[in-house]
This record gives C-alpha cells, structure tokens and sequence, in this order.
C-alpha cells in the first residue's frame, strides 16, 4: 500500500515537473522544474529495486549536468522572447513527433507487463548473489555492448560538433602554437639585448 502511493506520488511529481519544464516562461525556472523531475524519476527507480541507476540519475544529471545548464542559462544573455516567436508554427509537427513517442512508450510498456523485454533479451533481477550494479554491468556489456558504444561514439561527435560550431577565431587575438613552442631551441627562444648605461631598453625594443 505504502509502495503504491510512493509510486503514484513521484509520477505525479515527474509528470507534472516536466509539464512545467516546458512551459515555464522563465529558462531558470525551467532547470529548477528539471532537477525536481530527476528527482522523482529517481525516487521511481529505487522502488524498481534499481538503486545504482537512482544515484547515478541524481550524481551525474542534477549534480552536474542540470547545474551546467541554470550556469549557462544565468550567465549568457538570450533574448528568449525572441527565440519563441513563432513557435505556434511548429505545433503540428511537435503534436506528431509526441504522438509517436507516445505510441512508442506504451507499446514497451504493454511489452514489458506482458512478460516480454526490448531487443528480444530478459530482465535478469538482481539477486542475493549478484549486486545491482553487477547485474547491469553484465548486462550491459555483454548483450549490449555494441550498442553501448555506438551511443559512446554519438556523444563524441556530438561533443565534437558543439566544440567546432562554438569555436570563433578573432583576428586580433594572439594564439599559441604548441608545435612552435615545442620544437623552439635557443636561438629562437632567447635574444640578447645590448643597453646603453643609464638608460635601459624601451618596449619598442624588447618587441
């Protein structure tokens, strides 16, 4: 009884959160209403009997990842209002693409309740002998390993893409060159100046 108001509790709480993560006018208020929905979903996964995954959702996502973004979202200045004219053009699109990821989760969901797991594979629980975390790391690297890294090298290249299309290069800025740096000796690296007694050497010179 006590399992099953925690459970509807937290989903309400995640349902509701991420409602308000996307309508919040305020991009602040948005990343405080996503931390609350990391939260809950934790709290969901913990009665699931998967502790690791609870702690990883709060360590890695609020701890890190949500904290970046409010960072990003308080530090740099967006002129939101801009960004949402005309975003009622995109809701046909938005209510099909929803649509879809709707049908998509309930067909796991009637899946899964039906005795069946994604990719043909089995839930294996987590036993007396075998600890939560060993159990998904056996899983993990063993029947979806490929996939694992496939993921892996997405997110390098999304990594990647974000580095090269933020990257600016101003003409008046100074850059350094490792190589130069690296492979300079003596007679590059060093000039000797003579200075004239009582007057020493101007920074038009040192230049």
């Amino acid at each position: 009884m006590i399992e099953a108001i925690a459970f509807y509790l937290l989903a309400i709480t995640a349902v509701f959160a991420g409602g308000a993560v996307v309508l919040s006018r305020s991009p602040v208020h948005s990343v405080l209403w996503l931390i609350l929905a990391f939260f809950a979903s934790a709290g969901l996964f913990v009665l699931l009997g998967a502790e690791f995954l609870a702690m990883l959702l709060v360590v890695v996502y609020v701890g890190a990842v949500a904290v970046l973004f409010l960072f990003v979202v308080m530090m740099l200045d967006v002129d939101f209002v801009k960004l949402r004219e005309g975003f009622t053009r995109y809701l046909p699109l938005a209510a099909i693409v929803a649509a879809i990821l709707l049908a998509e989760m309930i067909i796991v969901s009637l899946a899964v309740a039906s005795g069946g797991a994604a990719a043909g594979g089995q839930i294996v629980p987590a036993t007396a002998d075998a600890s939560n975390v060993e159990t998904i790391g056996r899983v993990l690297y063993t029947d979806y390993v490929y996939i694992f890294q496939a993921a892996g090298i997405v997110l390098l290249i999304a990594m990647i893409g974000a580095i090269v299309l933020t990257l600016r290069h101003k003409p008046h800025v100074r850059r350094q060159n490792p190589g130069d740096q690296i492979n300079r000796d003596r007679r590059t690296a060093v000039e000797i100046k003579s200075a004239e007694t009582g007057r020493g050497v101007s920074p038009e010179e040192l230049l």
